[in-house]
């Protein structure tokens, strides 16, 4: 690789990596839906569109640099950002590799669906054994759990809350994310090869 084509591939990045922080900063709550607490943002969405076009190495690196940032105002100690690192390196990863296999929209596509599907089912393992142990030290497990039976009394124990709520929630950011990437990809590509 050409140190001209380095400069490219760090600076894009490191766009991507700030826009991503931007996007992470505008998380919004879905009343209703999920308790207040997990919030929606659009913060893979950068972070996707690296992996695609630079390759996961610059997937991961946006991820982390969102995270990085936005550690500086955790109120969750960083373990908050630690678990959406986790997670959001589990949709960039096999979507990045899937594609570079073959390059083709209908690769890409596959990709990300199925990089969707695993971040979901992986959310679970890394909220259930890193965020909610730490979030339980600062609220009782029992609060937390409670504002869940507040959208659905008979849920029971975290576990539960966890695959009922939060893998559905991350599946469909997952999906929003996805499709935003698939509707500007194509114009942004001239900008992120160049």
């Amino acid at each position: 690789m050409s140190a001209k084509a380095k400069t490219h591939k760090i600076t894009v990045t490191a766009m991507l990596g700030a826009v991503a922080t931007v996007l992470m900063f505008l998380e919004f709550p879905i009343p209703f839906l999920i308790p207040p607490f997990v919030k929606l943002d659009f913060s893979e969405l950068p972070a996707l569109l690296a992996s695609f076009s630079l390759g996961p190495v610059s997937g991961v690196a946006v991820c982390l640099i969102k995270n990085l940032v936005c550690c500086l105002r955790s109120s969750t100690g960083c373990v908050g950002e630690l678990a959406n690192f986790l997670i959001g390196i589990c949709l960039v990863v096999p979507a990045g590799i899937i594609y570079r296999r073959k390059k083709s929209r209908k690769t890409a596509l596959w990709g990300a669906l199925l990089s969707t599907v695993i971040m979901a089912a992986i959310s679970i393992p890394i909220n259930y054994f890193i965020s909610y142990p730490v979030y339980s030290k600062l609220f009782p497990i029992e609060a937390i759990i409670g504002m869940y039976q507040q959208i659905r009394p008979n849920v029971n124990g975290l576990l539960e809350c966890l695959v009922l709520f939060n893998a559905p929630f991350t599946l469909v950011k997952g999906l929003l994310c996805t499709a935003l990437c698939f509707l500007i990809y194509k114009p942004l590509s001239p900008l992120l090869h160049r």
